[in-house]
């Protein structure tokens, strides 16, 4: 582990990770940790030793040019950046990594032991998978906890997934059983449009974090990116008419099983973000 100028004291510190790999599809979760680390600013905290946990033949460095002749390796790690955000009364570690390749169990024990030497007491993991999903609805977002009452308290909407997981899954129940209380969040993302970048699945899992967290979100340019994407998959299903009728089909299979209730719900938690946003001037 490599430590940049020791840790702070931290002000209520929470934790959002993310990992690039099996647990992001679209790079939907990864993409929200890249876009707060430009947008805040953040600065690095501690590096994992990428030597305790990747293969590099399955995980393999990268060679970048600095000033276009020296090159430079840029190692697979996870990296834990701290930020304060304007506005918020509490201070945000971001953990931003790829997925282990190995020794899970050392991994999870390494975060476990940062998040008590940093003083946090609550994780938010975002993970994102493909789904039958249309494109033209809202991103569901659905989640797991590590305490069955904070699901209650949050209005998530618990996955009732069984079968393999990921660094994702495994890191939230070793920081449940250690003791921090840990929330993940996943935004499903259409199998018909996998390609990363998806802004729309990233703003969604910003929107989600900020309602958990009564943080305001830097949404940048992320809604107008959205937009775009959405209209970019609309043209490219209107040149082919069987996904055009697959995405209809989609369409009417949500709208028939989605509850009036669900619907105001989403309609008065988009009101309450709005409300919040304006009155601390961050509305946009």
């Amino acid at each position: 582990m490599i430590e940049f100028e020791g840790l702070p004291e931290l002000v209520d510190p929470v934790l959002i990770a993310a990992f690039e790999g099996w647990n992001d599809a679209g790079e939907a979760s990864s993409g929200v940790l890249a876009h707060l680390e430009s947008e805040w600013k953040a600065t690095p905290l501690v590096e994992l030793d990428p030597e305790d946990y990747y293969d590099f033949q399955v995980t393999r460095p990268v060679v970048e040019l600095g000033d276009g002749v020296t090159r430079s390796i840029v190692w697979p790690t996870t990296r834990l950046l701290l930020a304060r955000p304007p506005g918020a009364k509490r201070d945000v570690v971001l953990l931003r990594g790829i997925e282990p390749n190995m020794r899970w169990r050392s991994f999870c024990a390494e975060i476990v032991g940062l998040c008590h030497d940093l003083g946090i007491e609550l994780a938010v993991l975002l993970g994102a998978l493909l789904n039958d999903s249309p494109h033209t609805r809202p991103v569901p977002i659905t989640g797991s906890v590590s305490d069955p009452g904070m699901a209650r308290a949050l209005n998530l909407e618990l996955t009732k997934y069984e079968g393999p997981t990921g660094i994702v899954g495994v890191l939230q129940h070793t920081l449940g059983t250690a003791g921090v209380q840990a929330v993940s969040l996943w935004a499903s993302v259409p199998h018909y449009v996998a390609q990363p970048p998806n802004p729309k699945a990233t703003l969604a899992l910003l929107r989600r974090i900020e309602d958990m967290l009564d943080i305001p979100m830097p949404y940048g340019d992320l809604a107008e990116e959205a937009r775009a994407w959405e209209h970019g998959v609309d043209e490219l299903a209107a040149q082919d008419s069987e996904v055009a009728e697959y995405v209809r089909e989609l369409e009417e299979r949500k709208d028939a099983a989605e509850l009036p209730e669900a619907s105001g719900d989403a309609i008065a938690a988009e009101f309450e973000r709005y409300l919040r946003r304006r009155d601390r001037g961050t509305d946009r």
